[in-house]
């Protein structure tokens, strides 16, 4: 997963550098980079969350904020950590490098910034190598960094935690998604009561996990030249994995939208607003009727991959990846056929943020409360 918040490419406004933009999360800090030896020293703790999926390599720095958090720092780079895993089995070499030199950006980041507490998960790719241990162990003695290697149900929370702040209060429920490099996480969601402090708190009524992300999906069917019939196949594929969960969570849609969070989501909304550059505000949190997710969807399956190249919403980095991640999209939507979609930009970061800053009591009240799990 990601995600971005999972592991999915896509548009990521954190590429090594201190986000200005506001966020519903609350304000973003200046770009001014500080150093100093405590979190405490600057104010109060400061929380890191370091996300290394199958495709990226993500960290936030954050401090409790009003009823949020303040983003102090962040990190995002494509490490491809799961390339090649699904054929041999294994992480290459290469690959250990690429992400090796990433989490060193991170731990130094974390650091600079003093942080009193952090969270650094690993997701598929290491859930799925046979030298995953040889990898974390790497890690550790290279960096003195311990990593976690979450299961899928944790991460569908931490997603499911992130983004409920951006559940429709009028809707019934919703049908969130996340779509990551090596798996895929679709939750069904009722409404959130609010919380005196901090986030809503998600209710999660059913969740499953797919064992396809965009990385192992365009393994599996090519990346590079994508006709009709191999998108198709890549679709029918998905939506027999979803049928079972469709059949028990796919009725009484009336009221229900869809929450998308991964660089597909996130690019297809760039797509949508013909985005020159990355703009967060305009991403996080943006409504598509479902006749607009068509035409992006058919925009992006008519380019050619030098087409899908040269798009700024895209690039070079995603391009042999985003038509896996639009049939992924594609078969959630034909299970839950909803007329509105919004598009998070955010994952499993600000989830692990919520988390701590709520066990920690950073809002006031009590803490250690989890998803709703009905």
């Amino acid at each position: 997963m990601s995600g971005e918040a999972g592991d999915d490419p896509g548009l990521d406004p954190a590429i090594d550098r201190v986000p200005r933009e506001r966020s519903r999360w609350g304000r973003r800090s200046p770009g001014r980079r500080e150093q100093a030896s405590s979190g405490h020293d600057r104010g109060g703790p400061t929380y890191a969350a370091l996300d290394l999926g199958t495709n990226n390599c993500r960290l936030l720095v954050a401090r409790p904020a009003g009823d949020g958090f303040r983003v102090v720092d962040a990190f995002s780079r494509i490490v491809r950590l799961g390339e090649g895993v699904t054929a041999s089995g294994r992480l290459s070499e290469a690959a250990i490098e690429r992400s090796l030199a990433a989490l060193e950006i991170c731990r130094n980041k974390m650091r600079n910034r003093g942080v009193t507490r952090a969270r650094l998960i690993a997701t598929e790719a290491c859930r799925a190598a046979t030298n995953g241990a040889e990898f974390r162990a790497r890690v550790a003695e290279r960096l003195d960094l311990s990593l976690e290697v979450i299961d899928r149900e944790t991460e569908a929370e931490l997603a499911a935690t992130s983004c409920t702040p951006l559940i429709d209060p009028q809707a019934e429920g919703v049908v969130l998604f996340d779509i990551g490099g090596g798996s895929s996480e679709l939750v069904r969601l009722d409404r959130s009561p609010k919380c005196d402090r901090g986030p809503p708190l998600p209710q999660i009524r059913g969740w499953i996990s797919l064992p396809h992300g965009v990385v192992t999906l365009a393994e599996r069917h090519g990346g590079l030249n994508v006709t009709r019939e191999t998108y198709e196949a890549m679709v029918q594929e998905i939506a027999a994995l979803i049928e079972p969960f469709a059949r028990q969570h796919g009725d009484g849609l009336r009221g229900v939208h869809m929450l998308g969070t991964s660089g597909t989501v996130t690019t297809i909304a760039g797509v949508h607003l013909e985005l020159k550059r990355y703009d967060r505000n305009r991403i996080d949190g943006c409504w598509m009727e479902t006749d607009e997710v068509d035409a992006v969807l058919e925009r992006l399956l008519a380019m050619s991959y030098d087409e899908r190249v040269a798009s700024p919403c895209i690039g070079a980095e995603r391009a042999d990846l985003v038509l896996a991640g639009c049939a992924i999209l594609e078969a959630i939507r034909r299970a839950f056929p909803c007329p509105r979609l919004r598009v998070a930009d955010r994952g499993l970061r600000e989830g692990m943020l919520v988390q701590m800053m709520r066990a920690d009591g950073a809002w006031g009240g009590g803490g250690g409360e989890r998803a709703a799990l009905s």
